[in-house]
């Protein structure tokens, strides 16, 4: 390989070196890998000016994950849930408007802050803060946010979620969740947003297990908190017909029996409704955008076939649950 070493200042025959180094942070060291190029003539070690790959960000968002922590996109996604600027957003929480910035931006936030960012997540929570904070927002928009909020708090006592805990029950995040809980809100919109222009239920399946499994192997948490089990078309969402019946049901899906002969039939669903990518973050849209783009076209055999030959399909027993450690070694 030929490229410009900084130390000899012209192009020379250079290698790409790739190796695992350890990371401290907060008293833990955390593994990661990492790369950079070495130059045959010289031997200096540099860094390829145009990566964006930062091991110490890399480090953080592990960190992160062990410890159940948000991460970046979380925080920012939860502001702009609301409609709020990081201004108004710092004012409200008490903290300096850079320090919210930071963490938005990678930095890894202490653990007391953490807490109050989780706690801000329930709508009643914010609410208090709306109300103690006078000079945090506007009059006028402090009643707009107070509405919304409310109006949040209301519909949560009756949703779709609730009525799954009630159900089902609910699980703390962990390794079997990609360390978040379960969000019906991207869930869903994640299962419409695959379903544009019509999809088979069996890929729909594999392209939601792909999805969350990338994302956790590139940024350390899974989109949708969902669970997958281990069956013999492949890896499903745990519940998996619970949430197609709802989305059937509430007319967000359309679905449509396809016969091929009187023997062997398919299931197509379509989405009647288009959904509302603005509670995704930028890596979520991009890790579920890819997928959709890489699978496009593909039958359901051919990735039944494709989702058999992941590790973590096949060293789980029938109808367990498989973890996201496996997600370092999917083949996409």
């Amino acid at each position: 390989m030929r490229g410009i070493c900084p130390n000899c200042e012209k192009e020379q025959d250079i290698d790409l070196v790739q190796t695992q180094e350890e990371i401290l942070v907060r008293g833990e060291l955390i593994p990661v890998s990492a790369e950079y190029y070495r130059c045959r003539t010289c031997g200096d070690e540099f860094e390829d000016p145009r990566s964006n790959d930062d091991p110490l960000d890399r480090a953080y968002r592990e960190y992160r994950r062990r410890h159940a922590m948000l991460q970046p996109e979380d925080i920012k996604a939860l502001r702009k849930k609301y409609g709020l600027t990081q201004h108004e957003f710092a004012k409200l929480l008490g903290w300096g408007l850079a320090t919210l910035s930071r963490y938005e931006n990678g930095a890894l936030q202490d653990e007391a802050h953490d807490k109050t960012l989780r706690l801000a997540l329930e709508p009643n929570n914010l609410m208090l803060l709306v109300k103690e904070t006078p000079d945090g927002l506007s009059q006028e928009r402090g009643e707009k946010l107070t509405a919304k909020l409310k109006a949040s708090s209301e519909e949560a006592t009756c949703s779709l979620e609730r009525v799954y805990e009630e159900r089902f029950g609910t699980y703390k995040p962990d390794i079997l969740s990609g360390y978040k809980t379960l969000d019906l809100q991207k869930l869903f919109n994640a299962i419409i947003f695959f379903c544009m222009g019509g999809l088979w239920k069996t890929v729909l399946n594999k392209e939601i297990f792909y999805a969350d499994f990338k994302h956790f192997k590139g940024f350390s948490n899974s989109i949708t908190g969902s669970r997958y089990v281990r069956v013999p078309l492949g890896p499903v969402p745990d519940k998996w017909q619970y949430f197609f019946t709802l989305l059937i049901e509430d007319g967000a899906l359309e679905s449509e029996e396809i016969f091929y002969d009187e023997n062997i039939s398919g299931e197509k669903l379509t989405s009647i409704q288009r959904p509302d990518l603005s509670i995704f973050g930028n890596s979520e849209l991009f890790t579920m955008t890819f997928v959709k783009e890489h699978f496009k076209g593909w039958t359901a055999k051919r990735i039944s076939e494709f989702s058999h030959n992941e590790k973590g399909y096949k060293e789980t027993p029938h109808r367990h649950l498989i973890s996201y450690e496996y997600a370092d070694d999917l083949q996409i």
